[in-house]
């Protein structure tokens, strides 16, 4: 167990470090973070261009609300809404928001965070609107194309992705974070098996293979948040301190993704439920160690932590679902919207401010987008235990809260993502 304390020179000497926006550099479990400038009077490529999460977050925020807003037509019968070329309705919702919603997100993210640890550009200009285009081309495509084409584009959006960051990463020198672009790799073959089980009518082998990628997207939020939440915290708060539990924070990514594996691997209940429990006991006492009931009112900051505390409540469900108690679903989207879910909706926020030189400070918009992401996630994992309301008013009302968060957040920072920063500097 080793206690963190906070760095010399309190929060205000620390604070630009929060967000890697200028000046910072951090050395915070293993992993660099830092943002290199150029105050460059003018640059040939377009903001919108300049770094990977521009583009990214916005087209993967707006991509979020009208792939839920479609899902939902389809469950109220709307034909148009239900009628995918290449799978099933369900499985088109399924597949798209862990490979294209999640994916774009994760991707944007990666994309700015190795620039920022490498010192090196990842994609810029021409380059990055070419695999942005081909992540659009990969949603319209598994709608409306044929099945083989829209299988080949979109499973190699991420494979692609892989080998741009693991080139930087290594030519870098940076071999600590080399296990990302793999694990990002894994998460496309991942995607290819998706559609290849989807067309051969597997349905369930489909749905199996959705809760492994599932997996490793929550094996990110975990790795992410475990470098960044502690940092955050200190920086923002004078005098604090937290334990971080060295058993508990080299356990906790790899007890997720096996977790989720074997479920998704079909599992004993029995296994399974030992599992769930004991993955959830760990990252109880890693939400325990940071202390997070003493974050106060800083929403920026909470809202992390509240994504955090939905991972140990899902894994707890897992074991609950897989001893008979409760449905499985309930399970899998207190994962997914609570803990995925709010886990960018604070990331997509946080670091576009950082990066467009603005403060780290939620205002109105911000705590709109966390509310709204929160009510989601209740809504959706407890509302239907509630027996006198119907099914689907939780359904509509999770998913209703859901679009308004990603909507929001697209009009609000697309303008900040489309412009250069406010601070004059140049990504």
């Amino acid at each position: 167990m080793c206690r963190a304390r906070q760095p010399p020179g309190g929060a205000r000497a620390n604070r630009a470090a929060l967000c890697w926006p200028a000046h910072s550099s951090i050395q915070e479990a293993g992993m660099k973070i830092s943002e290199p400038m150029r105050a460059a009077p003018h640059s040939p490529v377009p903001p919108l261009l300049r770094l990977g999460m521009r583009p990214f977050y916005p087209a993967g925020a707006a991509f979020g609300a009208l792939a839920m807003l479609m899902w939902l037509a389809a469950l109220h019968g709307v034909p148009a809404a239900g009628r995918v070329a290449s799978m099933s309705g369900l499985l088109w919702h399924v597949h798209e928001m862990i490979f294209g919603f999640a994916a774009a997100i994760v991707v944007g993210f990666l994309l700015t965070a190795v620039r920022a640890w490498t010192s090196r550009d990842t994609l810029r200009g021409g380059a990055l609107a070419a695999l942005w285009l081909w992540w659009a081309a990969g949603r319209v495509l598994i709608w409306s194309g044929p099945w083989a084409v829209a299988a080949v584009v979109d499973s190699l959006f991420l494979p692609i992705t892989a080998l741009v960051l693991l080139r930087v990463l290594v030519a870098a020198g940076n071999r600590r974070n080399v296990f990302l672009p793999v694990v990002l790799a894994l998460f496309g073959v991942l995607d290819a098996l998706f559609q290849w089980y989807a067309a051969a009518g597997r349905a369930d082998l489909a749905l199996r293979t959705a809760y492994a990628a599932t997996g490793l997207v929550v094996f990110f939020v975990v790795v992410i948040t475990g470098r960044v939440v502690p940092m955050f915290t200190m920086n923002a708060i004078p005098g604090f301190t937290l334990r971080r539990f060295r058993v508990v924070e080299r356990l906790a990514a790899p007890a997720a993704v096996l977790t989720l594996g074997a479920d998704a691997a079909g599992a004993p209940p029995a296994l399974l439920v030992a599992a769930g429990a004991a993955t959830a006991l760990l990252h109880a006492a890693r939400i325990v160690g940071w202390r997070s009931w003493r974050v106060g009112n800083r929403p920026i900051l909470w809202i992390l932590h509240v994504s955090c505390l939905w991972i140990p409540a899902g894994f707890a469900l897992l074991a609950l679902a897989s001893a008979g108690v409760v449905p499985h679903s309930l399970a899998l989207h207190a994962l997914t919207v609570g803990a995925i879910g709010g886990a960018i909706i604070a990331m997509v926020t946080r670091t576009a401010l950082g990066h467009t030189g603005r403060k780290l400070v939620a205002g109105r918009w911000e705590r709109s987008c966390y509310w709204l992401m929160i009510a989601a996630a209740l809504l959706r994992v407890f509302g239907p235990l509630v027996p006198a309301v119907p099914y689907m008013a939780w359904i509509d009302a999770s998913g209703g809260c859901w679009i308004v968060a990603f909507l929001v957040y697209t009009i609000r920072y697309t303008p900040f993502l489309m412009k250069p920063r406010v601070d004059g500097r140049v990504d």
